[in-house]
């Protein structure tokens, strides 16, 4: 699909609206004012900035009658040229979906949001004061949000407050999030940090020691501060994938480096990979009073796990749930996605009633996303996946059992080319909701990465401004340097926090 768009001369404008045309089209692309020869579209702007903002958008394509969409509100007035670009671009954002909408007969649920964490919107007008019915009009009338998603918005919104009552006030406290960069496989999805284990035992060797030496460093400088962890997330990658001698001496660091471990919130390990649980790995949990944990089949359908690269059996998935139970994990989640190869209602379906045999405190459902650098996207032709109507009435098959069994929504996120231009949810039973999960999505407190590719993200305790900084994704990289990267982390936090006074 090739849009020219007339009558916007600002380049900052191009990349927003890209993302929007890629909401209905599959694959598409974007002129400003270029002379392209035989557009499927072309769009002409007319744009008056002065007391009021008026935008008025005239589409043209072949086969088409000329579709108008316009818009006239007054314009408020800004402290910096920033804030008024932003508004300035959403009302022409507003304009450009309305007029793509009426020409495709698509209509997109989240309007014009294009980001990952739409639920910040909505705490942020809670946090200034704006009531429930206010903040609900001004999204519809800002975002074009429609009522069923700014619904779900406000059922997670609810329930996190609910659950983190002192969500606004975490930004003294810290979390931790341990990468572990091992898998037995990649998947074909995937794009985390995760090398195949088989052969890599030098590497793994090597990696674990430069991530005991971040835990260390990194839990004596939170100890001689005395911050407070919130929640340990242990992702990756695969953490299990490791041994269960490497396991516990991991373990054992955190107790030993981390402040107040069992004072902690929460503590989290992803055992994602049904192939990588053993009961001698269960027992190393059990030991460190680690009960909440990550079971992930994604499918129950053996076709589609040899497709995506999961050399597990559905079997094998349902046998250790069952053998994590048995040996003492209360709180386990399992993943489903949407709109993997081959898969449309019949087998979510058939995924939904295996799910309901095992009854986990936790079911996070993912829409597929065809993510940039992963195996899958690199050969996307080979890959057959659901319509967008199919991908729709998927979603609400998983929304509906969930309601039926009584889970609850309590995080979500977006991703670029998703599926449908859905979303990614997390359920559970009441009292069962991930903290770490909340946190890093509402984005209320910073997070300490430590291991290979592992991220942090440092939020300012007094402005809320984050930065990233990212450890090596490569463990040769990252063996090579963790002592910087770390020593690094160290200097930020003492900045961050003593900007604000917390420090002496």
């Amino acid at each position: 699909m090739r849009i020219m768009i007339r009558g916007l001369l600002d380049e900052r404008l191009k990349r927003p609206l890209q993302l929007i045309a890629n909401l209905f089209f599959e694959e598409s692309e974007i002129f400003f004012e270029t002379l392209v020869e035989n557009p499927d579209f072309i769009i002409q702007f007319q744009l008056e900035v002065n007391e009021r903002i008026k935008v008025k958008a005239e589409l043209n394509g072949e086969g088409q009658e000329t579709k108008i969409s316009e818009m006239e509100k007054a314009m408020p007035f800004f402290d910096t040229e920033k804030q008024r670009f932003n508004f300035v671009k959403n009302t022409i954002a507003n304009v450009y979906l309305a007029i793509l909408q009426e020409a495709t007969g698509i209509t997109q649920k989240w309007g014009i949001l294009t980001g990952v964490r739409p639920t910040k919107l909505l705490h942020k007008k809670i946090k200034a004061g704006i009531s429930k019915k206010d903040a609900h009009q001004q999204l519809k009338a800002d975002y074009q949000i429609t009522d069923e998603k700014i619904d779900l918005m406000q059922q997670i919104v609810e329930r996190q407050l609910t659950v983190v009552p002192d969500l606004y006030r975490l930004r003294h406290e810290v979390s931790i999030y341990i990468g572990i960069p091992f898998c037995p496989t990649k998947c074909a999805y995937c794009t985390f940090p995760a090398y195949a284990i088989n052969g890599r035992q030098g590497s793994v060797a090597s990696f674990l020691g430069g991530l005991h030496y971040e835990m260390r460093q990194v839990g004596k400088w939170l100890k001689d501060h005395h911050m407070k962890i919130t929640t340990i997330y242990f992702g990756g990658g695969t953490p299990t994938s490791i041994s269960a001698e490497e396991m516990d001496l991991l373990y054992e660091e955190m107790y030993e480096s981390f402040p107040d471990v069992k004072n902690v919130r929460e503590i989290t390990v992803e055992a994602g990979r049904p192939d990588t649980i053993t009961p001698e790995k269960l027992a190393i949990l059990k030991k460190w009073n680690i009960d909440r944990i990550s079971i992930n089949p994604q499918s129950y359908i053996q076709d589609t796990l040899k497709a995506i690269g999961r050399h597990h059996t559905v079997e094998e998935t349902i046998e250790k749930y069952h053998l994590a139970r048995t040996m003492g994990m209360n709180n386990i989640n399992m993943d489903l996605i949407i709109g993997l190869p081959g898969e449309g209602v019949n087998e979510l379906n058939v995924s939904l009633n295996e799910t309901e045999k095992l009854m986990p405190e936790s079911l996070t459902v993912h829409t597929l996303s065809f993510k940039r650098a992963s195996e899958m996207t690199q050969h996307r032709n080979q890959y057959k996946v659901a319509e967008r109507s199919e991908v729709e009435k998927m979603m609400s098959m998983a929304q509906q059992w969930t309601k039926d069994h009584e889970y609850v929504p309590y995080y979500l996120y977006r991703q670029k080319n998703i599926l449908g231009n859905l979303e990614n949810v997390g359920y559970s039973k009441r009292g069962n909701e991930s903290i770490y999960n909340i946190i890093i999505m509402e984005e209320v407190q910073s997070i300490i990465g430590l291991g290979c590719g592992a991220a942090s993200k440092f939020i300012d305790p007094a402005s809320g401004k984050i930065m990233h900084f990212a450890n090596p994704k490569n463990p040769k990289t990252y063996n090579d340097s963790f002592e910087k990267y770390t020593s690094d982390k160290v200097k930020i936090l003492e900045e961050l926090f003593k900007s604000e006074g917390t420090l002496s």
